[in-house]
């Protein structure tokens, strides 16, 4: 991590670390030359970059800020493996460009893996047993041929309920619980058509904000000024906030192909891999038994590689005819939460000033 013009504060979100960069320091128009001190591989990239791709180096190497950097004076040198980072990420830069054409194919992760230091020398066997060889799973041959994306998406559309009774429900409450590093919160979620959505943790301390306003994602907590999400968050909260996501997923993602099937939990699934503007890259994969979603896999793009966040969806129970899942587990590489919603109210009245940043919650 580098030093900006004011600090940067870290809070603790559901679990989960989240860098919080004052926005009057991490100007989008800016580079992280231009904004962070002694910035000197990745200085040409925007501002509000250099923090995600920080944070995804730690996690690719299984390291925590000081591994790199002397607390307090994150701007330093003095330590020696920052001087090595430094020429690791020019080596992956100068691989991708030589050898895959620019494309982000070769990662901190490919070698390291999530240790300090990479292997270079196979493992040896550990019991008497013959190793078994990984062996990608193989969908079942059928004599039916392979079901369109739009197929995909009209069996989801009906699974859920159909169109009509999706548009008869503008809005949704939902209370529950959030299970995090062994501990349960309260946890209310107002979502609202077309596309504002905020969640509200009950902690101990306070509670905690995450939104989208319809425009813009925001982070907030009790006794702490609200902050704008970056872009890449708030592209990210917005595919959340999406209240008739299922009947928008090819305007939302123009480009949607059909993936390989793939077996998530003991069902076999299809798979949509979707890219569109303003929304990360995703992974969607469909039951082919009940149709409904189980998984969403979206990517954030940084200049060291993808930062993954899957989504599990389970749980779906039938409100004033419409399906919703009751329960979802989101996974980072840093962290993982799961909510487990017990009560939900739909067409609820929200008044829109409870998703603003700006109004007190």
């Amino acid at each position: 991590m580098h030093t900006p013009a004011r600090s940067s504060i870290t809070l603790t979100l559901a679990g989960l670390i989240v860098l919080w960069v004052p926005q009057t320091a991490v100007a989008q128009s800016k580079t992280a030359g231009e904004t962070f001190k002694n910035v000197t591989q990745l200085k040409d990239i925007p501002a509000e970059q250099l923090m995600p791709s920080m944070q995804l180096i730690s996690i690719d190497l299984g390291v925590e800020c000081s591994f790199c950097h002397v607390q307090g004076k994150m701007d330093s040198d003095d330590k020696g493996p920052k001087k090595t980072a430094r020429a690791m990420m020019a080596m992956t830069a100068e691989i991708n460009k030589t050898h895959f054409g620019g494309r982000q194919q070769m990662t901190c992760y490919s070698c390291h893996r999530g240790a300090p230091h990479p292997m270079n020398t196979p493992a040896v066997l550990e019991s008497d047993m013959a190793p078994t060889p990984h062996v990608p799973p193989v969908a079942a041959a059928s004599e039916a041929p392979a079901p369109t994306v739009d197929q995909i998406l009209a069996k989801y559309v009906a699974a859920l309920g159909g169109a009509d009774a999706i548009h008869r429900v503008s809005s949704r409450i939902m209370k529950g619980s959030i299970a995090a590093m062994g501990s349960d919160t309260p946890i209310e979620i107002l979502t609202k058509a077309p596309n504002k959505r905020i969640t509200i943790t009950h902690g101990a301390k306070g509670d905690s904000f995450t939104a989208y306003d319809g425009e813009a994602g925001w982070m907030g907590s009790t006794g702490r000024p609200a902050r704008e999400m970056s872009s890449a968050e708030s592209g990210a909260f917005a595919l959340d906030a999406e209240f008739y996501l299922a009947l928008r997923i090819k305007e939302l993602f123009p480009q949607l192909r059909r993936g390989r099937p793939e077996t998530i939990g003991g069902a076999l699934c299809e798979t949509l891999i979707g890219s569109g503007p303003g929304h990360p890259p995703v992974r969607l994969y469909f039951d082919q038994s009940t149709g409904l979603l189980t998984r969403m896999v979206r990517y954030a793009e940084t200049p060291v590689g993808r930062n993954p966040t899957q989504i599990d969806y389970s749980d779906y129970r039938a409100v004033d005819g419409v399906k919703t899942p009751y329960r979802w587990t989101l996974s980072r590489p840093n962290g993982r939460f799961t909510i487990q919603i017990t009560d939900v109210t739909n067409n609820a009245s929200i008044d829109d000033g409870r998703f603003a940043k700006t109004v007190a919650h």
